[in-house]
């Protein structure tokens, strides 16, 4: 199974405060354990909003807004993804996140077999074919 764990933008993050030094090698003590152990596919800290940009669809209307975005609690800060045998598993690494405010969400991400009843279209199934054929690659 693997999980997205979301980490929530906030007021620091979005100025571009980093993290301390002492946040930064604690993080990078969890993520070293995380990769030893076989769990961690990828995390990435993303950069503020200012730097971003949303597109929106309305019909074949295509709108392009650069950011900053004012709501903060609704912005993705960074994240990382794990692959864990359970929900169980992935909330107990996430307690170990030494954050001392903020949030994170996780959410599993959907499988090849998760959707394989569901599509019928060839797109469809050459679609999930290069998904699971990108999960067999190597991390690094």
């Amino acid at each position: 199974m693997r999980f997205m764990v979301i980490v929530k933008a906030n007021e620091k993050s979005e100025s571009g405060q980093m993290p301390s030094d002492a946040e930064m090698v604690a993080m990078g003590k969890l993520n070293a354990e995380m990769i030893e152990a076989g769990v961690m596919v990828s995390g990435e800290g993303l950069l503020p909003s200012a730097k971003g940009a949303r597109v929106r669809f309305e019909g074949d209307k295509r709108s392009v807004y650069d950011g900053p975005f004012a709501e903060t609690k609704e912005l993705v800060g960074g994240f990382w993804i794990l692959k864990v045998k359970s929900k169980a598993e992935v909330i107990d690494w996430v307690s170990r996140i030494p954050f001392t405010e903020g949030e994170v969400e996780i959410r599993q991400i959907g499988e090849h077999e998760d959707y394989e009843p569901q599509v019928t279209s060839e797109a469809g199934a050459a679609t999930l074919a290069f998904e699971a054929e990108q999960r067999k690659k190597p991390s690094n």
